[in-house]
């Protein structure tokens, strides 16, 4: 038996620069309740103006998260490595609460939710309750909200995400070639290597969203794209049926508006039934955001907004799909 007061923790968190979000998350993860962690930093060029407790900043030259990650291997002392983003903080009890897991030793990973944070802005907020509502985040709202129990799971984003240093190892870190979509492929060799993955809805960690909306859409182009052409590459963890609705819904769309000078009103009204019950969801949605950010404005913009996040994922799923190799 693995007793928990003995793990040492290394938090590895990849930036391009020391900014305004690292200096806002490492006080805080200094009032983490856990006895024995370190933080590291991994920005393109050394620093020398910024110091905290408890911290090691590392210049890892001009290269992408995932191999900034991998550093980890190198330079971290801790037996678990705990990976965060540069614009997300943890909650104080977010390593006593993850580390029990570990306690079995078939657990090679454990992940949370991440939250928006109450202070984001509007557009944060909104691009933030798309991945929360029903119709927006479908089967994957507990990556960002703290919703259902512990369970197994078999993929996990690196925002949020604690593993074993030695079944990392073993596994051989990222690939390197994605990005994004590295954390799929990790939590996939680590299913393979015969290990476990636990999420955890009380290890939470909050994360700043996109204020920039046409940066929330690259976002989502960029998550289409990739679950796309690991749908055709990976099937044991991405060819599950929601990651292709955004498609369906596209094809119902471009059949809809092609048919609708061909069709009489009568069968135009019938085969709109399905969209007017979507847009009834989305409507019922916006409700329940309004209602969670005590906010109309956040659920009334979600409802376009989680629309068009459909339609460009779906896309970009196609583009992937049909992409025989992907170039970072």
């Amino acid at each position: 038996m693995i007793i928990m007061k003995n793990f040492k923790v290394s938090i590895i968190i990849p930036v391009i620069a020391i900014n305004d979000y690292i200096r806002e998350s490492v006080p805080k993860m200094l009032e983490l309740d856990w006895p024995d962690f370190e933080i590291i930093i991994f920005p393109d060029e050394p620093d020398d103006q910024n110091k905290w407790p408890k911290t090691r900043i590392i210049a890892s030259g001009k290269v992408g998260p995932a191999e900034k990650r991998d550093l980890a291997l190198k330079y971290a002392e801790g037996e678990i490595l705990a990976f965060l983003d540069d614009d997300a903080y943890p909650k104080p009890d977010w390593l006593k609460i993850s580390i029990k897991h570990f306690d079995n030793p078939k657990v090679a990973a454990v992940g949370g939710p991440a939250i928006t944070p109450e202070g984001d802005g509007v557009l944060q907020k909104v691009s933030g309750a798309v991945f929360e509502s029903y119709v927006g985040g479908a089967g994957a709202r507990n990556r960002y909200l703290s919703i259902g129990n512990v369970k197994e799971v078999d993929d996990w984003p690196t925002v949020n995400l604690l593993v074993r240093r030695d079944v990392f190892e073993k596994v051989g870190g990222f690939d390197n070639t994605y990005w994004p979509g590295e954390d799929t492929k990790l939590c996939l060799d680590i299913i393979h290597a015969g290990y476990k993955i636990i999420y955890e809805p009380k290890a939470i960690v909050y994360h700043h969203r996109r204020g920039d909306l046409l940066k929330h859409f690259k976002q989502i182009g960029n998550y289409g794209l990739h679950r796309g052409h690991f749908a055709k590459i990976y099937p044991e963890t991405s060819r599950k049926p929601f990651y292709f609705v955004p498609t369906l819904l596209d094809l119902y769309l471009t059949f809809l508006i092609a048919s609708s000078s061909l069709l009489s009103t009568f069968y135009f009204l019938l085969f709109s039934l399905p969209l007017i019950a979507y847009c009834l969801l989305l409507i019922a949605d916006a409700i329940i955001i309004s209602w969670r950010w005590k906010n109309p404005l956040v659920g009334l913009l979600t409802i376009p907004i989680v629309f068009l996040t459909h339609v460009w994922y779906g896309i970009k799923f196609v583009q992937g799909l049909a992409t025989q190799k992907l170039e970072r």
